[in-house]
């Protein structure tokens, strides 16, 4: 794994270890804001998208110009979940800057950004189980 992993990259290398203490121990090594709301919003029912489900329309950027990180974007995320900064925002302007995040990041953190809007993560051996375990507090 390279030395700053994208959030994509931390749940490919948890997903491929070969025991469930070693995925533990990948998510926990890598934790970070970014990588516990999207553990967080694709398993917590507490946690209400406000953008249509379903994948929209967007332009995947090219996976070696991406002009940010979900490291950086993952705030964005209040503009999107029920409760955040989105609610005071009309429906097209809060998908305006979903559609926005999606095209800023690498394009397979799009696609774990589409699943978790979605709470379909669909990541081999990530489940709801290992993140309470590798983060008890996360999802209530």
């Amino acid at each position: 794994m390279p030395p700053n992993p994208l959030i994509y990259e931390i749940l490919d290398g948890a997903s491929k270890a070969k025991t469930k203490e070693e995925r533990i121990a990948i998510l926990r090594r890598y934790e970070s804001w970014a990588l516990k709301d999207v553990l967080r919003a694709s398993f917590d029912p507490a946690v209400i998208f406000t953008v249509p489900s379903g994948a929209p329309p967007y332009e995947p950027n090219r996976p070696e110009s991406t002009p940010s990180n979900l490291l950086r974007k993952n705030r964005d995320f209040t503009y999107f979940v029920k409760g955040g900064q989105g609610d005071a925002m009309p429906a097209f302007k809060r998908e305006k800057v979903y559609v926005g995040l999606l095209e800023a990041i690498h394009p397979k953190d799009a696609e774990i950004i589409v699943k978790m809007v979605n709470k379909k993560l669909g990541i081999p051996k990530i489940t709801e189980k290992i993140v309470k375990e590798a983060f008890p507090s996360l999802i209530k």
